[in-house]
């Protein structure tokens, strides 16, 4: 094993430990079966994801690896990513204290839905990896980079913030919580923040990205948002 997958399969586990923790601790148990449901979408997902960057694209997975507000160079993506961060951490603790206290009740198919839009989503970023490989998790302009207009960006500017949005849908159903639905508030902020910034960066340092715009409407939704 280089040094390249062990970061990778590292970080994969450090993203399992710290996502586990989240659902597990404020339940106080482990007899969560949604918790144990949507781990195992997840993460079967995103390993699947890792090894093809791993096999196909190392260039991409490196870019992926740096993440982070530290990782940032512009000050307002600093910002933004701190306030993601809390915002995510959200998105989980949320759903695991509604379970511990029952606030809220979720059905079997609801549950097995949201699971559905998270596996979507993943499959959406999947693709954009695919046709992109310089999805940076960062906003910045690698070297030779040029406009992507094809596959999933020929119906939206941004479908990896799409694939992440549904993903972040599905979320709290598949976690069993109707109240962690809210949780969508402040993540969609962030990602709708996070996009126009990221839209002016590139609009300033990216040829062609302004006339891509003026092609391609939809931001987030095709044909609509």
């Amino acid at each position: 094993m280089n040094s390249l997958q062990r970061r990778a399969w590292g970080g994969f586990l450090f993203l399992f430990v710290v996502l586990a923790l989240l659902l597990f601790l404020p339940v106080w148990s482990i007899d969560y079966w949604q918790a144990w449901v949507y781990l195992a979408v997840f993460f079967v997902s995103t390993g699947a994801i890792t090894v093809y960057l791993l096999k196909n694209d190392t260039a991409l997975l490196q870019r992926r690896m740096r993440v982070g507000s530290a990782a940032e160079h512009e000050k307002t993506q600093k910002v933004i990513q701190n306030f993601a961060r809390i915002a995510f951490l959200a998105v989980y603790l949320v759903p695991a204290f509604d379970h511990r206290y029952a606030w809220s009740s979720v059905p079997t198919f609801a549950v097995i839905a949201g699971d559905a839009l998270v596996f979507t989503g993943l499959l959406i970023i999947f693709l954009v990896f695919k046709e992109n490989s310089f999805a940076s998790a960062t906003v910045e302009l690698g070297q030779d980079q040029t406009v992507v207009s094809t596959g999933p960006y020929a119906l939206v500017r941004h479908p990896m913030y799409s694939g992440g949005l549904l993903m972040l849908a599905g979320t709290p159903l598949a976690l069993g919580s109707w109240l962690g639905l809210l949780t969508l508030i402040p993540m969609t902020f962030a990602i709708v923040w996070r996009l126009l910034e990221e839209e002016r960066f590139l609009a300033k340092s990216l040829p062609g990205y302004v006339e891509y715009c003026a092609k391609v409407r939809s931001r987030l939704i095709p044909r609509f948002l």
